[in-house]
């Protein structure tokens, strides 16, 4: 089933997706439908989730690591190699993102994104897709040439508007073999499956549950395949994975 976030009237609340174009509210989140129904071009739409940190992980598709110039001779990493956005970053499917001034190389990186449903501390590999909410479209930008250039990657991953999330999120859909494409420009420029991340999402978020607690509405970013590029002023992108509907839109302004 497909949930929303949205403001209505200045409140903000979760929703239940009605066919293509209702939401009807919660009762309370994941909860039985209330008896209003609104149309959608009637609400705001917001980025499916409200977290308290951003959880990403770097590396994780062969292709993108030898593509990024990465060696890893005949080991692959062993274990998931970790950095956080954080909730600034959030922007809502169908916005326009300005071309920051400071950066010449305002990458874009196509993902699956798990948003955590409980909290999740020290829990199993086995057991952690329980944990999740849902599962949406997500694009990580990053500012490459800052990404290089600065001692952390505070502004090359963390500047406003530098994770456009949503726009709905599925919650019945098994990560282990859906495929993340993103187009900019109508061009496809990304397209690979789940199943070639080094590390899978429970065990990513087994992972992170071992060290830091994911609370609900958390967000862990599972990587981006090959095929990252640039974006100039006017580009349009789009990300879509697969079995969660409607695809996530942006516009470089």
């Amino acid at each position: 089933m497909k949930m929303l976030r949205f403001r209505k009237d200045g409140e903000t609340m979760w929703g239940w997706l009605m066919g293509e174009a209702h939401v009807t509210p919660m009762r309370k989140l994941g909860g039985e439908a209330a008896s209003e129904v609104y149309p959608l071009a009637d609400v705001e739409l917001l980025p499916p989730a409200d977290p308290s940190k951003i959880v990403c992980v770097g590396r994780n598709y062969t292709d993108h690591i030898k593509e990024m110039g990465h060696s890893f001779g005949e080991e692959l990493p062993q274990e998931p190699g970790l950095f956080l956005k954080a909730p600034n970053t959030l922007l809502p499917s169908g916005a326009t993102l300005p071309y920051p001034g400071w950066t010449s190389e305002l990458h874009y990186e196509g993902e699956l994104a798990a948003v955590i449903g409980q909290t999740a501390r020290n829990v199993s590999e086995e057991e952690a897709l329980g944990y999740v909410l849902g599962y949406t479209n997500a694009l990580d930008i990053t500012a490459r040439d800052k990404q290089k250039s600065d001692l952390q990657w505070i502004r090359a991953k963390s500047a406003d508007g530098f994770l456009p999330l949503g726009p709905v999120l599925e919650t019945e859909l098994d990560p282990t073999n859906v495929y993340v494409r993103t187009w900019v420009n109508d061009e496809l420029r990304q397209e690979a499956s789940t199943s070639l991340m080094i590390f899978p999402v429970a065990r990513v978020i087994s992972y992170i549950s071992s060290f830091m607690t994911l609370e609900p509405g958390d967000v862990v970013l599972t990587g981006t395949p090959s095929g990252v590029g640039p974006l100039e002023p006017g580009d349009r992108v789009r990300v879509e994975v697969s079995g969660v509907g409607a695809p996530l839109e942006l516009t470089i302004g």
